[in-house]
């Protein structure tokens, strides 16, 4: 498990944007963040979900978070543009961004996955991460210093039998991150990096994995200290690079 133990204000001031934000590891590091004193813009499909959130941040006494309810599915430049728009008029900037939101089907071949589920797939963890990128950029590069984490997948960083589509989306974001990486390297204080949660009580991984026992797997929360060291300035020499938030493999 990564060891880091953030100092209570190490996210003091800053706007980050968390996507998938309504549950899992999004929820968990959504409400992390506004802890360590962030505001915290919650993404995600289910408006329900992110008011849950919402109440939770609030309830503990973090700042008042934003609330996007934006199916990545089927969002589309007039979408994204929205967001920018709004982002733009409400803060003026992003101190950073965490792409946490995901899909994926239970472990079938290639030959079985339907077309649908293939582009599902597809925009979900990785179009979606492109495009948010893409129009945010200009936001995160009005921050001092800004962090755009990708979430990963050991199933981004190994080729195995069975994975499907869910593995190649994630090798393509592994890739996604590291063009941004080189591009922004000598011309932005934006930092690019990838996450690997690994295996954790999540309801995406019960989808991959739904004989599994989750009691067996680490809660969300137990990975948030790496989160937050990528997201805070302990990690502004970080740039480029693929972490691990626990030892345990697949």
């Amino acid at each position: 498990m990564f060891h880091y133990q953030a100092p209570p204000d190490l996210l003091k001031d800053k706007i980050i944007l968390v996507t998938g934000a309504g549950s899992g590891l999004g929820r968990a590091a959504a409400i992390s963040y506004a802890a360590h004193g962030a505001t915290v813009i919650l993404l995600g499909k289910t408006e329900s979900k992110l008011e849950a959130t919402y109440d939770t941040i609030i309830s503990a006494g973090g700042a008042e978070p934003a609330l996007m309810a934006v199916d990545l599915e089927t969002a589309g430049d007039p979408e994204y543009l929205e967001i920018v728009e709004v982002l733009a008029t409400e803060f003026g900037r992003l101190d950073g961004i965490l792409h946490s939101a995901g899909y994926a089907m239970a472990s079938v071949p290639l030959q079985h996955v339907t077309l649908n589920a293939w582009n599902k797939i597809m925009q979900i963890n990785l179009t979606a991460g492109f495009a948010l990128s893409k129009y945010c950029l200009p936001l995160l590069q009005q921050a001092p210093n800004a962090s755009m984490i990708f979430t990963s997948s050991r199933a981004g960083r190994e080729v195995r039998a069975f994975w499907g589509p869910y593995a190649i989306a994630k090798h393509g974001v592994e890739t996604l991150m590291e063009i941004f990486y080189q591009e922004l390297e000598n011309t932005s204080k934006v930092r690019v990096n990838s996450l690997n949660p690994g295996p954790c009580a999540t309801a995406l991984r019960r989808a991959i994995f739904p004989a599994e026992d989750p009691a067996k797997r680490p809660q969300p929360e137990d990975l948030m200290p790496l989160y937050l060291y990528l997201m805070g300035d302990a990690s502004l020499h970080e740039n480029g690079k693929q972490f691990e938030a626990q030892d345990a493999r697949f």
